[in-house]
């Protein structure tokens, strides 16, 4: 169990923290800009901001889930859930403020509420994949740093605090490991202390690996899809490999 994992106050609040950057962010918005586009295609800001905000009732309904032992899927389908997002982009800026920060703190709420022994609860995400409950704080982060970043507001990659960039780099680039269609590539972090290997080893012709080097911010931005690699570096020089899409 890692340390994020043992110290369920301190996730929570970590997340907490991250909200507030949030809110930060949206206190910045007119009402023009909520209808800007985003860094997601075909979705303005006000589509990620009702995603953000659902997402949190989907976590929360896991953590209730977790909590009573009666089954609370996140969501009631793949197709509701886009419809609601669909539904929401829309709206006013204070409809949003309003809808992310009451959606926020419920889920604040309810994981603070949730008892310790309830935490190791099996729960299931909306591709039908189980885990523990205790895991719901590490996916709210992951959804809230992303996504502050896709809003395309002023908060960028260079913002992601170390609590999230250590663990979300190993867990983006753990995904790319072996995953099909995904080129041969080293990715190493510039201090040289963390490596991945990516791709399943099917260079052509004893060609050279390479490898794609520089900040952790800056590698986990371009694996993500949230960065050029601008200030990545590759070597054999050359140009940055093209990635499949990671989510």
């Amino acid at each position: 169990m890692s340390d994020w994992d043992r110290d369920w106050l301190g996730a929570i609040a970590t997340v907490h923290a991250a909200t507030q950057r949030l809110f930060a962010t949206l206190g910045q918005l007119g009402e023009d800009d909520v209808r800007a586009p985003s860094l997601l295609p075909g979705w303005t800001r006000g589509h990620v901001l009702t995603h953000i905000a659902r997402n949190a009732d989907a976590l929360r309904n896991l953590a209730v889930w977790a909590r009573t032992g009666v089954e609370t899927p996140m969501y009631a389908s793949r197709e509701a859930r886009n419809a609601e997002i669909e539904q929401g982009a829309p709206r006013a800026l204070g409809e949003h403020r309003v809808d992310v920060t009451r959606s926020a703190e419920a889920l604040d709420e309810e994981l603070r509420g949730l008892p310790e022994d309830r935490r190791d609860a099996a729960v299931r995400g909306i591709l039908g994949s189980e885990f523990p409950a205790r895991e719901i704080t590490w996916r709210r982060l992951v959804e809230l740093e992303f996504h502050h970043v896709d809003l395309a507001a002023g908060y960028g990659p260079s913002a992601w605090p170390p609590e999230f960039l250590g663990r979300a780099l190993n867990q983006v680039a753990g995904s790319f490991a072996a995953r099909e269609g995904m080129p041969d590539v080293t990715v190493r972090t510039a201090d040289g202390g963390r490596e991945w290997r990516l791709g399943q080893a099917t260079n052509p012709g004893g060609a050279a690996t390479p490898t794609v080097s520089g900040p952790e911010a800056s590698l986990l931005a371009w694996l993500s899809g949230r960065g050029l690699g601008k200030d990545l570096t590759v070597t054999p020089s050359g140009a940055l490999p093209e990635l499949p899409a990671w989510m």
